[in-house]
């Protein structure tokens, strides 16, 4: 079992990697919007934090959020459409490994993302963060990124191709300009901010701007993040029992 989830891993890793929409989602439109960002609002600080280290966690957030949920919703899709989740019942490697690889591999994909970022601010922007403030940042980041795995799972039940690629899109933009991933909480409206305290996305940013801060682990957003995530399973599991019990 060991071996055939190490090849399915690799599998997923190499398809991922080979991926337009991975590439532009998670890649190329984090570094974009960084460079961008970072050089026309100049040395400015957000909540005590330099700009430039505050967005690249920002950026990093928001490509590893589009990594799972757009990768993984339409990878999902695509193989129950095409009738590849039925003949992986038939095969030796039982139902939780397919699943499983999925996950794995999108973990090594995210953690390759946000090794990538981080190279970047460092190198291209200067940015000197401490190696426990970089290592916290990064499994942070690495760690938080569950509740959209599972959101990216839950869109995947959908049995429209089409409908999860718009459905991803529209909930990845949402959930990261609503999450102060963007720009930051404080220059939204008050209704804005005020709804912005529920959402995963800007409790997700939170906990690494929180450690460049300074600032201790934010017991609220975790709470919050873990009832995302459950809740987000629990939705999927249920969905995907009906349909095959249809």
């Amino acid at each position: 079992m060991m071996k055939s989830m190490i090849a399915q891993c690799k599998a997923e890793v190499l398809r991922t990697i080979r991926n337009r929409r991975f590439i532009v989602f998670s890649i190329v439109m984090p570094v974009m919007f960084y460079f961008i960002f970072t050089s026309t609002m100049g040395d400015i600080r957000v909540g005590g934090v330099d700009w430039k280290a505050y967005y690249l966690m920002s950026m990093t957030a928001f490509g590893v959020i589009g990594a799972s949920i757009n990768t993984l919703s339409v990878r999902f899709a695509q193989e129950r459409t095409q009738g590849w989740v039925r003949l992986i019942r038939i095969t030796p490697l039982p139902n939780g490994a397919y699943v499983l690889s999925k996950i794995l591999s999108q973990s090594v994909i995210n953690l390759g993302t946000i090794v990538l970022m981080f190279l970047i601010g460092h190198f291209a922007k200067g940015i000197d963060l401490s190696l426990g403030e970089w290592i916290t940042c990064g499994l942070w980041i690495w760690i938080g990124v569950l509740p959209f795995m599972a959101l990216g799972t839950l869109l995947g039940t959908f049995k429209s191709v089409e409908v999860v690629q718009v459905a991803a899109n529209i909930v990845y933009m949402a959930l990261s300009v609503l999450g102060g991933l963007w720009m930051p909480l404080t220059t939204m409206p008050k209704i804005m901010q005020d709804i912005a305290q529920y959402l995963p996305s800007y409790r997700f940013g939170q906990g690494a701007w929180n450690v460049l801060g300074g600032v201790g682990p934010d017991w609220t957003g975790i709470a919050i993040l873990a009832a995302y995530a459950l809740i987000f399973m629990l939705l999927s599991t249920y969905i995907l029992k009906r349909q095959e019990a249809v």
